[in-house]
């Protein structure tokens, strides 16, 4: 029985040192290899791999795979116009030489992070400071992130790092200013509103004159042709009764008889108070008709 659990322990004390001599070694991962703290070996081609037993030797492993870092503060930049802006931004990197990462930052990817934040923050202001708004909004947004990059490439291969894209995410101005900003857009949208509202009311009083002139014009000539044809009317109707009336005298005399009472008794409540003998009702006595009677009296 002794024998079994001596067998036993030996076996697991073979497992033990076995198992201390071989690591796996993933495709997404360099293995480091120390000796006595010391980096002996870097292995960079994934599978089963072998290794004195600890603590002769021992594995920190790294990951290879591409890392974004996000800027961990937004701290206002000065453009070349002396406006602030607020500028928001990241970075691809990836660890390339195992061996110079270790040695700058230690085997903790926090650490180089913290490291080179500060780096890309100085060189986003020194090329932001160089241009204006204007520039870093949109005509050399472009052109900041390739400086940038190039500016952090010679920094990055003393972290044993490749960086691979610098973005700019967001620029906005400081909010101090930011509110300033709208009130004068603001300000200016009110201005050229106002200024279209006086142009329309312009243009309305204009269109509306003119059309009162055109109204004008048109009642004016109406009224002129109106009275044109009314006397052309009026010419023509007296040379007709002239020539009824020439033609027989008597008929005449005795129409405008007729006029001359017509006009005297207008309404039935017209009172007459004459001498029924007078000449102005001659015509009614059947006697030669008077041309006008006197002025009624009501």
């Amino acid at each position: 029985m002794n024998r079994l659990i001596s067998i036993a322990l030996g076996l697991l004390v073979v497992f033990m040192l076995a198992s201390s001599t071989l690591f796996v070694v993933d495709q997404r991962q360099f293995a480091v290899v120390y000796a006595l703290g010391e980096i002996k070996e870097v292995v960079t081609e994934p599978g089963l791999k072998f290794k004195l037993p600890a603590p002769l030797q021992n594995v920190v492993f790294l990951d290879r795979r591409v890392q974004t870092l996000d800027s961990p503060e937004s701290r206002p930049i000065f453009t070349a116009e002396k406006k602030s802006l607020v500028i928001d931004w990241l970075i691809k990197w990836r660890v390339t030489d195992a061996r110079q990462f270790i040695r700058n930052s230690g085997a903790d990817m926090r650490n180089v992070e913290n490291r080179l934040s500060p780096i890309v923050q100085a060189a986003l202001n020194e090329e932001v400071t160089r241009r204006t708004v204007r520039a870093v909004l949109a005509t050399e947004r472009e052109k900041v992130m390739q400086d940038v990059r190039k500016r952090l490439e010679e920094e990055a291969k003393q972290f044993g790092i490749e960086v691979l894209d610098v973005r700019v995410k967001r620029v906005d101005f400081a909010s101090n200013i930011t509110e300033s900003v709208y009130n004068r857009m603001k300000s200016e949208r009110v201005r050229v509103a106002n200024e279209l509202r006086s142009t329309g009311t312009a243009d309305g009083e204009k269109i509306r004159a003119d059309a009162d002139r055109q109204r004008e014009v048109i009642i004016a000539e109406a009224y002129r042709d109106a009275q044109k044809i009314k006397g052309e009317g009026d010419a023509k109707a007296s040379a007709i009764y002239a020539e009824a009336f020439g033609r027989d005298p008597a008929f005449a005399q005795f129409y405008r008889s007729l006029e001359a009472y017509r006009q005297t008794w207008r309404s039935k409540s017209d009172v007459m108070v004459v001498d029924p003998n007078t000449e102005f009702f001659k015509a009614l006595r059947g006697g030669a008709p008077a041309a006008a009677g006197p002025a009624p009296r009501k």
